[in-house]
């Protein structure tokens, strides 16, 4: 079970990384169309920035939880070093507990807030005018994933020796 939710959160960090290359393009293609006339197209894409904003919070959701399985958020462990290895193995914990109730709150939250959003027809008025729960309906699906994560940590940490974390750590 745990490798099959490695390759989910694989495939979304991949398709974080198409997000990535489509942000790129639009981006690209306003600059071009900005200073590069052409007859018959706008003068850039009004609606550029908006939307590369967009790509860049999908993008963060997407990549978040392969980052923590991979150990590539920040981790600043050297008390963790230090402490005698039975502690710092229960330090550990209480980390990952915290970090899983944190998961949960978010995606409780997340989805009220989607649902709330959703139930009164807020809009996102900008240069496109959208539903505002569109953009709020990822965060309780990520911070679920992030959830899951978590428990997944602490079976590594449980099947492991009783010392400090040594997997998904990136100074390791």
């Amino acid at each position: 079970m745990a490798r099959a939710y490695g390759r989910l959160l694989a495939a979304l960090a991949l398709a974080g990384c198409a997000l990535l290359f489509a942000m790129m393009l639009v981006i690209v293609a306003d600059v071009a169309l900005r200073n590069i006339p052409v007859p018959g197209l706008p003068r850039g894409l009004a609606w550029s920035n908006e939307v590369s904003e967009l790509m860049l919070y999908l993008l963060t959701l997407l990549v978040a939880p392969w980052l923590l399985r991979q150990g590539q958020h920040i981790r600043v462990d050297i008390l963790l070093q230090a402490l005698p290895p039975r502690l710092a193995w229960t330090l550990e914990w209480v980390g990952d507990a915290l970090g899983l109730a944190c998961c949960l709150f978010m995606a409780w939250y997340g989805a009220r807030a989607a649902w709330e959003s959703w139930a009164s027809g807020s809009l996102s008025i900008k240069t496109l005018v959208t539903p505002e729960w569109w953009s709020l309906a990822p965060l309780p699906v990520v911070f679920l994933l992030l959830a899951g994560e978590m428990l997944f940590r602490m079976a590594r940490l449980y099947a492991g020796e009783r010392g400090p974390r040594r997997d998904a750590v990136s100074a390791a």
